[in-house]
């Protein structure tokens, strides 16, 4: 079917448009859309699913008016920090490239040990250029796991080069996100790791 996959697709073109297994979380506040994907997180282990992905947690310096990012880790509750100090009025990006890392091979362990959903804080600049978290998409999908993350409106683009019909964008609401997983649980997943561009 179709052509081959650019080279950040996370797809080849050949399911049908009904095996939408991503959820990507659209629309409100940073902290809304993190506060979301905890509940949902939360929600999905009482229901006793196993739940591996990350959280994104944000904090301001008020000393220099910098911002401190951290993931917390949905398998163990470990907060792993991703923002190296600059100094003081550095305007530099302060993502710590060597946490984000540690933070993805946490998630790829946790996906290899057994999981049933996988949430990821957002599919960002550094998964857009195959950084990132782009290996825990990648294990997630190739485990035919069901994955909840989060996309920015100026990356729709990317994401769609990048997960294509795979995913559908959802309002960043507990009941939008709820429906959406009733839905995929009904529908019998064919993914397998020969339809999965390495």
């Amino acid at each position: 079917m179709g052509g081959s996959p650019t080279e950040a697709s996370l797809y080849v073109p050949r399911f049908s448009p009904a095996e939408i297994r991503i959820a990507a979380l659209q629309g409100g506040t940073r902290a809304q859309v993190q506060a979301t994907l905890a509940e949902f997180a939360a929600l999905s282990r009482r229901r006793g699913l196993r739940v591996a992905g990350l959280i994104e947690i944000t904090s301001d310096c008020s000393s220099d008016g910098c911002r401190s990012l951290a993931l917390r880790d949905l398998t163990d509750g470990n907060l792993i920090s991703i923002s190296q100090d600059l100094g003081q009025g550095a305007e530099a990006c302060n993502l710590d490239p060597g946490g984000l890392a540690a933070a993805c091979f946490g998630v790829e362990r946790a996906i290899a040990e057994g999981a049933d959903l996988v949430v990821l804080s957002k599919f960002g600049k550094q998964e857009a250029a195959r950084s990132g978290l782009r290996d825990a998409f990648h294990a997630a999908v190739c485990a035919a796991l069901p994955i909840v993350t989060a996309v920015a409106p100026s990356l729709s683009d990317a994401w769609q080069a990048f997960a294509g019909p795979l995913s559908t964008f959802v309002a960043p609401e507990i009941s939008a996100l709820d429906a959406w997983w009733q839905a995929t649980r009904a529908v019998p997943c064919v993914w397998a790791s020969d339809t999965i561009e390495t």
